[in-house]
């Protein structure tokens, strides 16, 4: 089976997320790495896809010049990754989508709703894939927990905990450092800072793991570390669209905490829980019954779940395992697409981009209410 062409913007040498998206592209062979404009600086941009392996005429120096040159190819790229930062990715998404392009994008997917709204519309109207990087979503056990809650072994859903805290922006002495400021800056990160860049995982985690959509909500968003525009620690309270109650709360200032990235289901019939940080292993305790533990790659798991494990169970799988799930997804669809048939229904389950406007959506609404003290705000996607 031929590779497909994979073209990434942005996630350059010194890029924390190029590595991750760049593994995963690869990791099952579906995918490669055809072009790139790598880096802001032109130079650094076609040196570094050189020495990733693309041709000398499909190292760009920067976005523009690829997607012009891309366009008029014959062989095309098949997948374009966006992995810039936060307020670059609509004007290159929406230009992407446009040329026909099915896009992956990091999230947020966008910094304002109108946005958002408009890649949904662009995607739909250009008939053009269109995923957000939700990658925690690929886990095989989360994966599980959204095929139990399906299929009805929780019964009806009624709480949902969700969190993202960590504490690598505990330092006040990081004000200056560009790795953290530019995240606390309104003009690159739009109304939110660590709700949006950490707490919109959860908060996708929840949606996608229960299959219903937040409603409403009311935020508390705090600054600890002062002088910042954006808040570095928050709590939501949220309501769902069909009756769950939702808790979630993330932070960068929680030291100790290291990835923090943990979700909790409990219904009628019984509770789930899992950590990103012990990804191998979810917590289940059917009503009146003694937890049990469910392993990644055990028998009697879900389809989808076994499908999105790679390795014999007791082997460690983590980040680039379920990053490469979406990948696998995506590659999947796009050679169905290819072969005029249905894609495997297992395959479906990726963040699109309508998923990504859910998440600007209530992140919006979280602002809003933060600045009203709390109020009960309405999420309007």
């Amino acid at each position: 089976m031929s590779k497909l062409a994979w073209g990434l913007i942005g996630g350059g040498e010194d890029s924390q997320i190029g590595r991750a998206h760049r593994t995963a592209a690869g990791l099952d062979g579906a995918f490669v790495l055809a072009a790139g404009a790598l880096d802001i600086d032109p130079a650094r941009a076609r040196a570094f896809a050189l020495a990733l392996g693309a041709a000398r005429d499909r190292a760009y120096g920067d976005w523009r010049e690829m997607l012009e040159s891309e366009s008029k190819r014959s062989d095309r790229l098949d997948l374009v990754t966006v992995a810039t930062p936060n307020q670059t990715h609509f004007e290159i998404t929406k230009a992407l989508l446009e040329a026909g392009f099915d896009v992956l994008c990091e999230k947020p997917m966008t910094t304002t709703l109108a946005e958002a709204e408009e890649i949904v519309a662009i995607a739909q109207k250009n008939r053009r894939l269109c995923a957000v990087n939700y990658g925690y979503s690929g886990y095989p056990l989360v994966r599980q927990m959204r095929a139990m809650v399906a299929g009805g072994d929780l019964g009806r859903v009624r709480l949902v905990v969700a969190e993202f805290a960590h504490g690598f922006h505990a330092d006040a002495d990081d004000a200056d450092n560009p790795r953290v400021r530019w995240r606390y800056d309104p003009a690159q990160a739009g109304v939110s800072s660590v709700l949006a860049d950490a707490g919109s995982h959860a908060l996708h985690m929840a949606c996608f793991v229960t299959g219903q959509a937040v409603t409403r909500l009311s935020a508390d968003f705090a600054s600890c570390i002062e002088g910042r525009a954006l808040e570095d620690d928050a709590q939501i309270a949220f309501r769902m669209s069909e009756g769950a109650v939702g808790r979630l709360w993330t932070s960068a200032v929680a030291v100790g905490r290291m990835h923090g990235l943990t979700l909790q289901v409990f219904g009628e019939k019984g509770g789930l829980s899992w950590a990103q940080e012990q990804p191998n292993q979810l917590r289940w305790t059917p009503l009146n019954e003694a937890t049990r533990i469910l392993e990644r790659g055990g028998s009697g798991l879900a389809p989808a779940a076994q499908r999105a494990s790679r390795l014999v169970v007791g082997h460690a799988e983590g980040m680039f395992g379920a990053f490469g799930n979406i990948y696998a997804d995506l590659a999947e669809v796009i050679r169905a697409r290819k072969d005029d048939r249905n894609p495997d229904p297992d395959c479906l389950h990726f963040p699109s981009a309508a998923e990504g406007l859910h998440s600007i959506a209530a992140i919006h609404a979280a602002a809003a209410s933060a600045k009203a003290g709390g109020a009960w705000t309405d999420v309007s996607a």
